[in-house]
Order: structure tokens, then C-alpha cells, then sequence
């Protein structure tokens, strides 16, 4: 390896798996035999979905490519992808985004000539422009994906050496990409590129790997570099070289992972997603634990002065999915403590209009990845305007977290499952943070209410353990109503967005349809859809200001006749004769609720999943993060 990489080494505690879109890269270069180790990373891929795969390697017998569709362990039986020849090779798992399900559309492609062949995460905007020239040039397509567009792009430019052909062949292209590329007269080179799509490098000993995603090659390496926009590395068995567009090399710093690859196995779990409903406590103690002291908050890593806190005359949050929920719940908590106008965005519709923001906006960008691409554009746009921007994210390092002016890490931990769980809870909590550090700036928290808050915060890890220990309860009202086809999910307040979380919850993993509303929009509509077969969840809690008009809702639905379930504040004895199913959860604060009522919604969607025979955690069409539009 180049000694200046190795120079500027540092560890990092909270290194947490970055999630990239559909699809899935990995690539090895060393002594060993490539097959064996890349369909072991393939198969570390498999949770962010996909259709096909491939895996090309180069030994004595030249450049060998084998693909096919469907999962990964039929194609390897079928095709014997683990006992292709070569010491170098990268494999990809693909979900279709340009081009049909199809052989000829998976990856890895090639250029006319079989010479140069390339793995893809992205898309290329400009692809029907470049397939339209290249063809004029004389240059075959044999599949109609953009992908392919690349390899013959760098066939076009390429005069001997590889790394120079792919530097010039990325000047032409728009769009997001990671990329892999081998050359079968360069056999002791593997090259990686990126642009708004992940992709890093890990360091080995004669050996060293790219992947799209840390778990891939977390069991022969911990240490890993992160591509920067633009940036191409060039891998031998001992040595990486990263350059600029230009190529001037640049000197990158090596980061080694803490957690290991046990984390993100299942261990005793069926499921990574129910591992991950269970490792919530643990994830929120990690998340709060060093930035709270007795009557102190401490989130200088926002990267903004009291002066600049003190002249925020606006929050903008901004998010995707059930990002966007969580930042939902921290409007509440930030008007309802800090008295600060927030509004919540969805990022990509943000990114489309002409948003009024300037220098006295704080834009707040939420993503588990922090690869999210609408959150990405819409988070430039605000900077471009001078909004400040401070990031909520789970991933060291993520493109995101490069970009913003300041970022608070949530420390979940590697998150497998599609559907989000711990990391939702995480940013909740650091939202929580974020609220109580302004406040007391801003002198709008005194020091008696913060150490109370603090100790309500401090409470949560053991209250989520013992929703947790309900399982058995929620199990049985799944084993109820699995069979049902629609659902309502209802909440006011702070939990009203665990209402629609809840929903989506149901969705993403059942494929039941739900909807979730705040409780008193019921009346505007959806009530014109209870019957004896339709499930209404409420979100029920105790509080002093919306508790007896959600009663009151609930007394609206009974009237009609729909299935009533509540999420409810242990020793809430009223509220177990006005429903059929009553599952509890601990009294906290009004707007930590939420933390706590969602565990049970959670666990609701997941045990009807499972009633179903679904693949919980690789839902149909969904992927863990999208990194493209």
C-alpha cells in the first residue's frame, strides 16, 4: 500500500455501514482465488434487494464473464461463479433501473472486443447521447442498459493504459456512478471510481478489495478509504493510488472500522430486522452517551457558534421516507421547546422548486446512509442559498456528512433490514439533543427543566427493553388480524408521525395497504372506510393535551364497528374496555412518546410479515437507501 496512505491512519469508534442503492459492488485483487471471496461479498449484499449477478475475473485463460438472473446461490449452482479462475475480480448484484430483468442486462459488461469490462452502481443521464455516438464510431451494444455505455466509452480512449482511459471516459459522463473496471492487458490492476454514488477501498496485506458497502469484505479487512466525488483509485496486490479528475494523486486517510462482522450477522435473530427492533436500546444508550452531562447537552459537533444559533430565524428539515417521519416528530420537539418556526420537506420535492431560504436558515438534512440523492441535492441547493446545514446521519464518512457544515452521528450500528427501525429511533434521539441544545443557547430551557428532560432521556433504553418484553402480546394481535388487507393507524401530537411510520412499516414489509392520519382528520374521510374488517391502530398514550380527544375518536370507530388496537401508558385501565386489543408502554415525556410507541408497531408489521411467509427483510421493490432519482 502507498506509504502516505498508510501515514494518515486514524480509528474511528462509530464507523457505521453505508447503504447504497438497488444494487451491490465488489472487488478483490491479491493472491488468493477471486470467486470464493466475491460471491462471499455478494452474499454480505444481498439485503438491499437485486435481480441478478455476475462476476468477472482475469487469470492465464484471459478475461472470463459468468451472469445470469435470479438469487445468488441458484446462478452460483447453476453457472459456478465461485470457481472461476483468477486472482483478480470484482462480482455485482443488480436491480434493474435501465434495461429489463434480463441476462444480457445484468453486470458486469463489456467493451467490442471482450478487453475492458465494468461493474456499475448509478445512473448515467447522458447514456442515450453517448450509445448514439459511439455507434456512429462503429462500437456494438448487446445490452440496453447505461452501464455498457461506460465500457465502450473507455475502449474509445483507451491506448494502453487503463487508468488514463477511464480518467478521460469520465469527462463525458453525467450522472451518479460507482464504478469497478478490469482490463485483460492490465490483469494486475483494478480500478474504482465514484461520483454521488458510494464506493470504498479496503486495505489488506498483498491484498486489497472496493465494495460498495463495508459488510462485503468486513471479514478480511477493517480498514477502509472513502472515494471522495471524482476521485479514481487504482488497486494492485500491494498498492492503491487515488487520483483527481485530473489525475493528480491524492493522499487519502485509512479508517479502520471498530465494530465487527458479527454486528452485522443475524446471529440468534431469524431476521436482521427483528435483531434490529431489539438492539434499540443499546443504539439509543450509545446514541446519547458522552453528550449528556448532568445539566448539559454537549453537540459542538453541529459545527455552529452560539452566535449563529442565537440568529436562526428558520429550520428547514429535510428527508426521505421514514427520515421524513422522524423529522416530523423533532418539529414538534423543537417548536414546542425551542419556539424556532420549523417546517419539514420532503427533500425531493425541496430540490425542485425555488426554496426560500438564506443565511439565518438552519437546514437540518436526515438520513440513515447519508448517500440519500435527494437529500443530497436538496442539502446543496440550501447551501448554495447560504442556509447552514447540519446533517443527522449513521454513517462516518458518508457523502452527506463530507458536505455539511456541521454532522451529529447517530450511532445505531449497522442496519441490514430494508425497512428502518433502530436507525429511526436513533435520529429521534439525536433530534431530542439537538432540540435541548438550543433551547438552553437560546435561554429558553433553564437549568432546573433541563436536568429533568435529560433524566427522561436517560430513562429510555430501559423503557424500550421492557416494550420489549410486550412481544408475546403483539404476537398474538398479529396472529389475529394478519389475514386483513387494510389497516388505519391514528395518533395526534407527537405521535401522529408514528402513526404514519407505523403504516409504512405495515406496508413495506406485509404489503398490506395502511394508512396512517392524524386522529381528528378521521372525520375528513377515512372514517367512510371502517367496517367490521378494517384494523384502526390508535397511538393512545397518556398526556395532558390530546389524550380524551383521542378517546374520543376511539368511541367514533367503535360506533361503526372497526377492529380497535391501542398503544397505550401502562396502567391505563380505561382504555382496555374501549378496545379489543390494548398493548402497553411505559409513561415518559409528551414528546419522548414517540420512542416508545413505536416499538410496538414495529414489532406489529414484523410479526404479520412473518404470518405471511414474506421475506422480511428484502421487501419487494425496496432498497435500503436510494441513491439515485
Amino acid at each position: 500500500m502507498d506509504s502516505k496512505l498508510v501515514s494518515s491512519a486514524i480509528l474511528i469508534n462509530d464507523l457505521h455501514i453505508s447503504e447504497p442503492n438497488m444494487c451491490g459492488i465488489v472487488g478483490y485483487i491479491g493472491s488468493k482465488e477471486a470467486g470464493p471471496i466475491l460471491i462471499e461479498g455478494l452474499k454480505n449484499l444481498e439485503y438491499r434487494g437485486y435481480d441478478s449477478a455476475g462476476i468477472a475475473t482475469i487469470s492465464e485463460k484471459g478475461l472470463q464473464i459468468k451472469k445470469d438472473i435470479g438469487k445468488i446461490e441458484e446462478i452460483d449452482g447453476k453457472i459456478q461463479l465461485a470457481k472461476m479462475d483468477g486472482c483478480v475480480g470484482m462480482a455485482h448484484c443488480r436491480w434493474a433501473t435501465h434495461g429489463g430483468v434480463t441476462q444480457k442486462n445484468a453486470h458486469p459488461h463489456t467493451d467490442c472486443k471482450n478487453k475492458i469490462t465494468v461493474v456499475h452502481n448509478g445512473i448515467i443521464e447522458n447514456y442515450e447521447e453517448l450509445r448514439e455516438r459511439l455507434r456512429k464510431e462503429g462500437h456494438r451494444f448487446d445490452s440496453s442498459t447505461d452501464t455498457e455505455i461506460i465500457a465502450h466509452l473507455i475502449e474509445s480512449h483507451y491506448k494502453g493504459d487503463i487508468q488514463k482511459a477511464v480518467l478521460a471516459a469520465l469527462k463525458e459522463v453525467e450522472g451518479a456512478y460507482a464504478l469497478g473496471i478490469l482490463c485483460k492487458d492490465e490483469p494486475d490492476r483494478l480500478i474504482a471510481a465514484r461520483k454521488d454514488s458510494p464506493l470504498i477501498v479496503g486495505v489488506g496485506k498483498g491484498e486489497n478489495f472496493i465494495a460498495s458497502d463495508v459488510p462485503a469484505i468486513l471479514k478480511h479487512t477493517r480498514s477502509i478509504i472513502f472515494l471522495d466525488n471524482g476521485e479514481v483509485a487504482v488497486l494492485t496486490k500491494d498498492k492503491i493510488t487515488v487520483s483527481d479528475p485530473e489525475g493528480n494523486k491524492v493522499d487519502k486517510k485509512v479508517h479502520t472500522i471498530k465494530w465487527d462482522v458479527t454486528q452485522a450477522e443475524k446471529g440468534l435473530y431469524k431476521h436482521f430486522m427483528l435483531k434490529e427492533i431489539y438492539e434499540q436500546p443499546r443504539a439509543i444508550e450509545e446514541t446519547i452517551i458522552g453528550r449528556l452531562e448532568d445539566h448539559h447537552v454537549n453537540l459542538k459537533e453541529m459545527g455552529l457558534t452560539e452566535k449563529e444559533i442565537k440568529e436562526i430565524g428558520r429550520i428547514v428539515i429535510i428527508a426521505c421516507g421514514t427520515s421524513w417521519h422522524a423529522g416530523l416528530i423533532g418539529e414538534f420537539m423543537i417548536e414546542e421547546l425551542v419556539q424556532i418556526p420549523v417546517e419539514v420537506e420532503y427533500a425531493s420535492e425541496f430540490r425542485y422548486r425555488n426554496p426560500v431560504v438564506d443565511k439565518n436558515t438552519l437546514v437540518i438534512a436526515i438520513s440513515q446512509s447519508g448517500e440519500t440523492a435527494d437529500t443530497l441535492a436538496a442539502m446543496r441547493e440550501a447551501r448554495e442559498k447560504g442556509a447552514k446545514v447540519v446533517s443527522i446521519c449513521n454513517v462516518v464518512g458518508s457523502s452527506i456528512a463530507r458536505e455539511s457544515d456541521g454532522v451529529v452521528y447517530t450511532h445505531a450500528g449497522p442496519e441490514i433490514g430494508v425497512a428502518s427501525t433502530k436507525a429511526f429511533t436513533s435520529q429521534l434521539a439525536v433530534l431530542y439533543l439537538i432540540t435541548l441544545y438550543l433551547g438552553k443557547i437560546r435561554n429558553k430551557i433553564d437549568e432546573k427543566e433541563m436536568a429533568k428532560r435529560i433524566q427522561s432521556l436517560r430513562k429510555i433504553p430501559l423503557q424500550m427493553q421492557s416494550v420489549l418484553e410486550e412481544d408475546k402480546d403483539i404476537l398474538k394481535c398479529a396472529e389475529e388480524y394478519y389475514q386483513k388487507t387494510n389497516a388505519l393507524y391514528l395518533g395526534r401530537g407527537p405521535n401522529h408521525p408514528i402513526a404514519l411510520e407505523g403504516a409504512l412499516k405495515l406496508k413495506e414489509i406485509s404489503y398490506i395497504h395502511a394508512e396512517g392520519y392524524p386522529a381528528a382528520e378521521m372525520k375528513h374521510g377515512p372514517i367512510a372506510l371502517i367496517d367490521k374488517e378494517m384494523p384502526v391502530v390508535f397511538i393512545a398514550t397518556k398526556d395532558n393535551v390530546t389524550y380524551k380527544k383521542v378517546l374520543s375518536n376511539i368511541e367514533e370507530v367503535k360506533a361503526r364497528g372497526g377492529i380497535l388496537i391501542a398503544i397505550a401508558t401502562k396502567g391505563d385501565e380505561e382504555i382496555k374496555k374501549k378496545v379489543d386489543h390494548v398493548i402497553y408502554v411505559p409513561q415518559s415525556s409528551y414528546v419522548l412518546s414517540p420512542l416508545l410507541s413505536v416499538i410496538p408497531l414495529q414489532l406489529l408489521a414484523y410479526h404479520i410479515a412473518v404470518k405471511r411467509g414474506l421475506n422480511v427483510d428484502k421487501p419487494r421493490n425496496l432498497a435500503k437507501s436510494v441513491t439515485v432519482e
